[in-house]
């Protein structure tokens, strides 16, 4: 089936943080929960952080001021504006609008909006001479392949063209490391620190790639589940990366971190039962296999998120290895604990948001897949 396996491509393309700058619906103060092991920190740092209001700032700068940091936010000032009221908030544009940045130093710039070179170049060589450490979120669509299991160390994306900016599913991850080259270009390496997560999950996810598993299975009935319980996947908690972050920030811990996950640990089976012990539905699992769904014809891209295929192109691709961060105290909660708070936050959102997923397979289409399913035997 071609177009599945052109789509699937594009969806691994888009793994990570591709669209993190769009605020999720509900209020995202309210999905921050506290972390009682953490304290101030012994040193307030000046934080930049470019963005803010999106998925993963507001769990970000949330745990940079628990920690006693004092933080100001660079973004556009269109989205949920009264998110922060009390934060020092420079609004500008990182297409040509960097201006308001002029007359500042800091610390620490985070970088969650970087999707185009040219901006990261910008916005970098302009923070260089008066900030200390620049923090990218990168993606692992920055690889150049996922075909085998890799680390950091493994050949990134390439673009033919660097002065593509159109951010497709195509150019995304090849278009993330060229930003990363441009972040180390101005800062230098032992000046920058690059971040690359797998799917983000958790409190406030915009894209409903996770999410999707866990309000299926809240309407209940039968659910097709792709493939099969042991294939593997891998995600992060929007708050484990945030967490890790700033922890980056305060031990200026220089280089490049996949943020996962630990490889071979989290399979479809375990999602499915996360899902099925958070939510106390009567959902019935009903598995198709990777050559059924082959034989069905056209099949969206975001049908089944998160899951991949058991082909050699992405062997790989869920095998992501995230030993460094770990070394360096990146820490993962239990998957259960994301899907548990995930369906919390469901649940505070209005009808026409969660009536209305972003991702996954659609209604319609299961029902045909179940019919099929079931004449097939």
């Amino acid at each position: 089936m071609a177009l599945l396996m052109d789509t699937k491509r594009r969806q691994m393309l888009k793994a990570g943080l591709l669209g993190t700058g769009a605020i999720a619906f509900g209020d995202p103060l309210q999905l921050l929960t506290a972390n009682n092991d953490v304290g101030l920190s012994s040193k307030s740092l000046r934080i930049l952080i470019l963005g803010g209001t999106g998925f993963l700032g507001p769990h970000m700068v949330s745990e940079a001021l628990k920690r006693g940091h004092d933080v100001t936010l660079f973004n556009r000032g269109q989205t949920n504006k009264a998110l922060f009221p009390d934060l020092e908030t420079l609004i500008g544009d990182r297409n040509n609008g960097l201006d308001t940045l002029n007359g500042h130093n800091w610390d620490v710039a985070i970088d969650n909006s970087g999707y185009v070179p040219r901006h990261v170049r910008d916005s970098a060589r302009l923070l260089a001479p008066v900030t200390s450490h620049y923090i990218y979120t990168s993606t692992v669509s920055a690889y150049a392949s996922l075909a085998k299991p890799i680390n950091e160390d493994a050949p990134l994306a390439k673009i033919t063209d660097e002065s593509i900016e159109n951010v497709t599913n195509e150019t995304y991850g090849p278009l993330k490391a060229l930003c990363e080259k441009k972040a180390a270009e101005e800062f230098g390496e032992n000046r920058l620190s690059i971040l690359r997560p797998t799917y983000v999950a958790g409190p406030g996810d915009h894209t409903d790639r996770y999410t999707y598993w866990l309000a299926r299975t809240l309407l209940g009935g039968e659910m097709v589940w792709p493939g099969k319980p042991e294939n593997m996947i891998q995600i992060i908690d929007v708050r484990d990366l945030a967490k890790f972050t700033i922890d980056v920030a305060e031990k200026n811990i220089i280089g490049t971190f996949n943020t996962v996950t630990p490889a071979g640990t989290f399979t479809m089976g375990d999602l499915l039962n996360d899902s099925l012990a958070v939510t106390d539905a009567e959902m019935i699992p009903v598995w198709i296999d990777y050559e059924f769904i082959q034989a069905q014809g056209n099949i969206d891209e975001d049908a089944f998120p998160i899951w991949i295929p058991p082909i050699s192109e992405y062997a790989g691709a869920a095998l992501v290895s995230g030993e460094r961060a770990v070394a360096q105290g990146l820490w993962n909660r239990p998957t259960r604990e994301t899907a548990r708070d995930t369906v919390a936050w469901w649940r505070t959102l209005p009808s026409e948001r969660t009536e209305n997923l972003r991702a996954g397979l659609g209604l319609e289409l299961e029902k045909k897949l179940l019919m099929a399913k079931t004449t097939s035997g």
